[in-house]
């Protein structure tokens, strides 16, 4: 890493100032780790320093930016947003590089993440038969769902790893089934504890939504155990897949998966893109957009990972 390069963590930000504030907090315990790199934070939305500023922030004294989407699931802001700033922030600074890792994802490192929190959440139960232990991974919840489909992907592999009868999936807010209908399938199905597994980076008002809403099920179904899993930005697994996405990282116009796609474009031209379900067209789980208008054939686009008919 040399020394006119500088790395910008780019957070999805959070109405809680202590969520951001974590966010901050990370990237100076990720500098205490590599004291020789330049590290920098931005925001997408809800927050001081925005994704322009960060970018423009980045280039200062520098000649190339590594860009981070510190964010799990890729979604609108990573697919739309993040290309698009950085298109402009190239207009803006043609004398730097700019290079994009891919988001935090949900591979192997995440999953082993997860893995440790349900560990945990047993043993906070006193290790019940994982037979009539119910597991649920609760998300942010997305329009996009291939976003969607990544924690389905990891509830999957939970089940696959455990001895649980029953693995599920929620989401706190715009897609479904929303936590309390999971809960009272559970619980029609006869299981006597529930690990509930937030699958956040850091605080923030989900959290504390969250928390509200398993007292209210404590409430609810008495006879059920409930242990609650907390956000997980600073466990060592994140530094460790941070360290390796800058060590493997792109080469000289590295891409988002849908970085430069045209698919995108046209979307953004036709102004498509929003986060609910309005949108006309065919919506393409891998990529997230819809499309108003038949191309006849499929054409399969490397980036994206999709076919679009």
């Amino acid at each position: 890493m040399t020394n006119d390069t500088t790395i910008l963590l780019v957070g999805h930000g959070s109405r809680g100032r202590e969520g951001n504030k974590e966010t901050i907090n990370f990237a100076a315990q990720w500098r205490e780790l590599h004291p020789e790199w330049r590290i920098e934070v931005c925001f997408i939305e809800h927050a001081d320093v925005l994704l322009d500023d960060g970018l423009d922030r980045a280039t200062r004294n520098a000649t190339r930016v590594i860009a981070i989407p510190f964010i799990l699931n890729a979604a609108g802001h990573v697919k739309m947003e993040l290309p698009h700033a950085l298109d402009e922030a190239r207009e803006r600074h043609p004398g730097v590089e700019f290079v994009v890792t891919r988001h935090l994802g949900m591979g192997r490192e995440i999953f082993a993440v997860l893995q440790g929190q349900l560990d945990r959440l047993m043993k906070q139960l006193a290790m019940p038969d994982p037979m009539t232990t119910g597991v649920v991974l609760l998300g942010r919840g997305s329009s996009d769902a291939g976003a969607n489909g990544e924690l389905a992907k990891m509830a999957r592999w939970i089940f696959e790893d455990n001895d649980h009868e029953l693995v599920d999936l929620a989401f706190t807010g715009v897609t479904w089934p929303r936590l309390e209908t999971v809960v009272q399938r559970h619980v029609k199905l006869g299981i006597m504890q529930v690990a509930i597994i937030p699958v956040y980076l850091f605080t923030g008002v989900l959290i504390e939504r969250i928390k509200e809403q398993v007292v209210r099920l404590q409430r609810q179904y008495p006879q059920v155990s409930f242990a609650l899993g907390t956000h997980f930005g600073f466990d060592k697994g994140i530094f460790e897949l941070l360290d390796a996405k800058i060590d493997g990282e792109q080469p000289e116009g590295g891409m988002l998966e849908c970085d430069g796609c045209k698919y995108r474009e046209a979307a953004e031209e036709e102004h498509l893109h929003d986060h609910s379900h309005t949108a006309t067209g065919a919506a393409t789980p891998g990529c997230g957009h819809a499309l108003g208008h038949d191309h006849g054939h499929a054409h399969a686009h490397p980036n994206c990972d999709h076919a679009h008919a």
